[in-house]
């Protein structure tokens, strides 16, 4: 849509006050009359600027920064600057920006969020502020908050307790919402619960900006987010919450409490599962096979792992499987080896996923059983990793693969690149150019034997602002496991790897927006069929009328129409 169809937005701020504030200011590009209407003369250079000259120099800037953090420190500052312009860039330059914004650069500007902090974004709910929750969502810039991603920084990525700073993961997920699935930037909202860190170095920290006391844990924590939550639901009734990097202890039962009660969803458990199914189900297709007809070894079996399984299983069982029968094909190895019934304090997720010792009779192992046992005896098809260990992709384990299927398909899931679990350049060169790769963080593309293959990274970009553009579109009451169904399969049709045998397994990065928007519609409509759509109308009509471009809209003073 060009400027001049954009319907002009009534503005009630002036001189500083507009230009301090991000989602309004344009800078230099606004317009002599609006300069004129807002009392910007002599506060601007006076020459004005399209956005594509702002997006010329923004982009400039960028290259001249000579670090990856110093990148995302330009970046974080343009977005509290000028939101309208970061968006433009961003989404002009994903492939590049995006690694920058979110994983694997994140993790480094989380390690140093206190340091590199400049401006206030999003809230920061502190233990010891737990009485004050109403007031200080109240205190939030957004006026309609519609979506909020919420963390208490306790596993970031593979890094472990980062405290307050881990809100750099709320707000770098939000850019994507917005960067990649056309959510409306200004009904978004990041949130950190701070309930104290165990991370000791980063708690005593001369720029440390969070409650500087050890995590609080037990009734106390859960008492403490059942506020939080209870609290959302007050203010925000219709919002749509994401649970963002809670540990394994914590994140799978607070999902079960609350999925129920109020529309959310855990990117860590369900997000990840859905995009790898998305990826899984594009490789069986490419290599001409059926989920059902494989079997799966998984290492790391914590909640995203389980939620992983979970997913898969739930897609079999759709191919025609039965619960057992799914259950029966796969093999969860965490710390101490392969699942097994006889194990005391496994979870509830991972009892669903044991296997006993009779059915292991034949491989010859009587103590903790590997990940090496069970390339070698259980046969696998599909290998995936979310254990954040590096390097636990052995040669060994893979050609135990190449073994016994054509095409192995090797997710080595892991971020950040150092805790990978196998270069896709090691699977490609042990599988001689057959496996089938994605990857939880960037890679450059590989050559093997003249062919060069282009690695998707299985991000959860490819889903969540999809996922929250559907169901913010049609007002779903909850969010369902069909749903994260429907959004893989939407995921899977967009696979390159289905029209060309060396192409990648999901699209690329500058193709991430219509992949969102495809995401949203199959959402939208299954919300529909399921009866949990809130908003009446024909689904690509509600998406299409919500989906957010970053233009600038002319402004017009209340004055002006009084």
């Amino acid at each position: 849509m060009s400027q001049s169809t954009l319907v002009p937005l009534e503005v009630s701020l002036r001189g500083h006050h507009l230009l301090e504030e991000p989602l309004y200011n344009k800078g230099t590009a606004f317009s002599e009359e609006e300069r004129q209407a807002f009392g910007l003369h002599g506060l601007l250079p006076p020459h004005v600027e399209t956005l594509e000259e702002q997006l010329s120099r923004a982009y400039e800037a960028f290259t001249f920064a000579s670090s990856a953090i110093a990148k995302h420190v330009f970046l974080r500052d343009l977005q509290d600057t000028n939101e309208i312009l970061f968006y433009a860039l961003l989404t002009r330059h994903l492939p590049e920006m995006m690694p920058i914004v979110y994983t694997p650069v994140v993790g480094a500007a989380c390690q140093h969020f206190s340091e590199i902090y400049q401006r206030p974004r999003g809230l920061f709910i502190s233990y010891p502020r737990r009485h004050e929750m109403d007031q200080m969502l109240k205190n939030a810039v957004p006026d309609k908050v519609e979506v909020i991603v919420v963390t208490d920084g306790e596993r970031i990525l593979g890094l472990g307790d980062q405290g307050v700073d881990g809100m750099g993961i709320p707000i770098g997920k939000l850019a994507l919402y917005s960067g990649c699935g056309g959510v409306y930037p200004g009904g978004a909202l990041p949130i950190t619960l701070d309930v104290g860190t165990n991370n000791v170095e980063r708690r005593n920290h001369p720029s440390y900006l969070g409650w500087r006391h050890e995590r609080i844990v037990g009734d106390e924590y859960y008492a403490f987010v059942d506020s939080f939550v209870q609290a959302v639901k007050r203010n925000y009734p219709n919002v749509l919450l994401q649970f963002e990097d809670f540990a394994r202890p914590h994140a799978k039962p607070l999902l079960e409490k609350y999925r129920d009660q109020l529309c959310c969803f855990n990117d860590d458990i369900q997000g990840t599962a859905t995009v790898t199914l998305g990826a899984a189900l594009a490789a069986v297709e490419a290599s001409g096979s059926k989920l059902s007809q494989q079997r799966i070894a998984l290492l790391g079996a914590g909640s995203a792992g389980c939620g992983i399984a979970e997913q898969l299983v739930l897609a079999m069982r759709r191919e025609g499987l039965s619960d057992e029968e799914a259950r029966s094909r796969f093999f969860l190895v965490d710390r101490d080896g392969l699942l097994l019934d006889s194990m005391d304090s496994l979870t509830p997720a991972q009892k669903r996923f044991t296997r006993s010792r009779s059915e292991l009779a034949d491989w010859g192992v009587d103590g903790e059983v590997s990940l090496e046992d069970v390339a070698h005896n259980g046969r696998p098809t599909i290998l995936i990793g979310v254990s954040g260990q590096p390097n636990t992709f052995t040669e060994s384990i893979v050609k135990a693969m190449v073994q016994h299927t054509d095409r192995p398909i090797i997710f080595p899931l892991s971020n950040p690149t150092s805790k990978v679990e196998a270069t896709p350049e090691d699977i490609l060169q042990w599988t001689g150019g057959k496996g089938l790769v994605a990857t939880g963080s960037p890679f450059d593309p590989v050559t093997v034997g003249g062919t060069t293959h282009t690695v998707s990274q299985c991000n959860n970009c490819y889903i969540f602002p999809g996922m929250g553009q559907g169901i913010l579109a049609v007002g779903a009451s909850r969010v369902s496991d069909e749903m994260f169904i429907e959004a893989s399969r939407a995921l899977m049709r967009c696979s390159p790897a289905l029209e060309k045998e060396t192409a990648p397994l999901l699209p690329p990065l500058d193709e991430i927006r219509p992949t969102s928007r495809k995401v949203a519609l199959a959402v939208a409509r299954q919300a529909q069929k399921e009866g949990l759509s809130t908003i009446e109308g024909e689904a690509e009509t509600l998406v299409d009328q919500r989906w957010w471009e970053p233009q600038y809209q002319p402004f017009v003073s209340p004055k002006a129409n009084s």
